[in-house]
């Protein structure tokens, strides 16, 4: 396993949407034990494959290490849609691994069901709400090239905008390694 560099906002693959997976390999396995290391490296709780570079439709979770879900498995979710979304909202302070030191209140549906497929491409379907429903909606607007802060309203875009210049310009310390180019894609 390797700790892969993670993209920033202003990367190009961050804006793009992720390429349908239409076959688990041995690249694909690598792909995901490496996106596990890279974001408990980081800290993080959740990590879509765009985040160090893959085009692909793949995103990791593991919100073990949050206060009450210590028993929660961490999962890995191919090709996911969310197929249902409930109407009650919650705001919550959302950060990214790509806009480092970056939290702001995000709202969003507190619960949804998603429809993924595994690691043997055989679909699932799992209820979230809370926590996972969060972090699980995150990582899906990743895969279609949205980042949290395109969800907040036009001042607190207006307030990010400094900061957000110089995560892209790289002019920002993380304890974790990042990409080196806005052009930066491994797969």
């Amino acid at each position: 396993m390797s700790i892969l560099p993670i993209t920033v906002c202003g990367d190009k693959i961050l804006r793009k949407k992720a390429a349908q997976v239409s076959k688990v390999d041995n690249k694909i396995i690598k792909l995901i034990a490496d996106m596990f290391e890279t974001m408990h490296n980081a800290n993080g709780i959740g990590l879509a494959a765009n985040q160090v570079g893959a085009n692909k439709q793949i995103f990791v979770v593991d919100i073990s290490v949050a206060e009450g879900y210590e028993d929660a498995k961490p999962l890995v979710l191919i090709n996911p849609k969310i197929i249902a979304k409930s109407e009650e909202t919650i705001s919550y302070e959302e950060g990214c691994l790509s806009i480092p030191d970056q939290r702001e209140e995000v709202i969003r549906p507190k619960m949804i069901k998603i429809q993924y497929q595994d690691a043997d491409l055989k679909t699932q379907t799992i209820e979230a709400d809370d926590l996972l429903a969060r972090v699980m909606q995150h990582e899906f607007d990743h895969l279609q090239g949205v980042l949290f802060t395109d969800l907040v309203d036009e001042e607190t875009k207006k307030r990010l905008k400094k900061p957000l210049n110089k995560i892209k310009n790289r002019k920002v310390e993380v304890a974790y390694p990042i990409s080196s180019s806005a052009d930066y894609q491994i797969l």
